[in-house]
């Protein structure tokens, strides 16, 4: 699985994604511009000791990654979607992309992929779950329905 956060903005929260994509083999796809410095010092400082385990790529822009990958499965996650994520039927190597912790995803990226756009359901009048959290749930759900394919 991988796993695409849009521009994030709050280390501890990329660090708490970064820990379980390291436990569950899932790739990090990071969208700049990010919130935070890469260098290793800031990585140590916010908890992303876990860095050194997984595979971490960099992108200047969601559609450098799109195109990249353009015969894989883009999910994107948002609270205006009418698709819950437990609805999609993944595949072992789908994209789940995350907007960042204060505006999720843009409005056109929203439209212009809007038969791919997935939400975990929740109260109405709640603004929104953490990100961490959000990344777990939908990732141990497309996991979970590849039997968790090497992992014991």
């Amino acid at each position: 699985m991988n796993i695409v956060l849009y521009q994030p903005q709050i280390p501890p929260n990329t660090g708490n994604i970064a820990r379980t994509c390291a436990c569950t083999g899932a790739a990090l796809h990071l969208i700049k511009p990010l919130g935070f410095s890469t260098n290793e010092k800031t990585l140590r400082r916010a908890g992303l000791d876990y860095w050194h385990l997984l595979d971490v790529y960099y992108y200047d822009s969601l559609l450098e990654l799109i195109e990249k990958y353009s015969d894989y499965n883009f999910y994107f996650a948002t609270k205006f979607a009418k698709q819950f994520y437990t609805e999609v039927e993944y595949s072992q190597n789908d994209f789940l992309v995350f907007g960042n912790e204060t505006a999720g995803l843009p409005a056109k990226i929203r439209e212009t992929y809007q038969e791919y756009n997935i939400r975990i359901p929740m109260l109405a009048e709640a603004r929104a779950l953490n990100l961490a959290n959000a990344v777990s749930i939908v990732l141990y759900e497309a996991l979970r329905q590849l039997q968790f394919v090497d992992l014991s």
